[in-house]
């Protein structure tokens, strides 16, 4: 995705890859329709990911500054995203303290996922009823949005969001414990949630 433009546009195909880890690009990307994801792949072959990425969010807002990506990002399901001319954002940033503002907020943002990530992979052992941090997120943001979400993975990607082998059996059990406690229920690929509160709650660091 090379462009003399200040903004292109792209689309991408559900499990193809989107930008590769330390490999370097002109662009700034926004994911403008569908569902990707960050992730991490270990030298075993087993992949961690970091987070789930819906329209609106940026692959990484360090990119403004970096020609390289500290992760890959793929497609969960058919995207559509959008390019910016990093040289361009820069020269926007130079003359506009509100642009330099909002991406300095994006990055503080993007901080404070990697630290709750952390912090969360760190604490939480594969036995607890929680849900794993980027999971939660998606679904959490989503939820906000709409309490019928369309969640576009099942069990198998959500236990790649979680440290150790992956296990889409322990996240379908808590799924299950989940439904049974009228907190959520997961029918089709739609999410409904019926008790927000107490979802924030459960997911919550404290």
């Amino acid at each position: 995705m090379q462009s003399a433009r200040m903004q292109h546009f792209a689309a991408a195909r559900a499990g193809e890859q989107i930008v590769v880890r330390n490999q370097p690009y002109d662009d700034v990307f926004v994911l403008c329709a569908g569902w990707a994801f960050r992730y991490f792949q270990l030298s075993d072959g087993r992949r961690q990911i970091l987070k789930f990425l819906l329209p609106g969010d940026a692959f990484s807002s360090a990119a403004v500054f970096e020609k390289s990506f500290p992760f890959s990002v793929k497609a969960l399901t058919e995207v559509q995203l959008s390019g910016f001319v990093r040289s361009e954002i820069r020269a926007r940033c130079a003359a506009n303290p509100d642009i330099q503002s909002a991406v300095a907020s994006s990055c503080i943002a993007d901080f404070r996922d990697a630290t709750e990530l952390l912090t969360s992979l760190g604490q939480r052992s594969r036995g607890t009823h929680r849900p794993s941090a980027p999971a939660f997120d998606a679904a959490h943001r989503g939820a906000q949005r709409d309490p019928r979400t369309a969640l576009p993975f099942s069990a198998a990607p959500a236990a790649h969001c979680r440290r150790g082998r992956t296990d889409p059996v322990h996240v379908s059990r808590v799924l299950s414990l989940f439904r049974d406690r009228r907190l959520v229920a997961l029918s089709e690929g739609t999410l409904t949630v019926f008790n927000l509160p107490e979802l924030e709650r459960i997911g919550t660091l404290r």
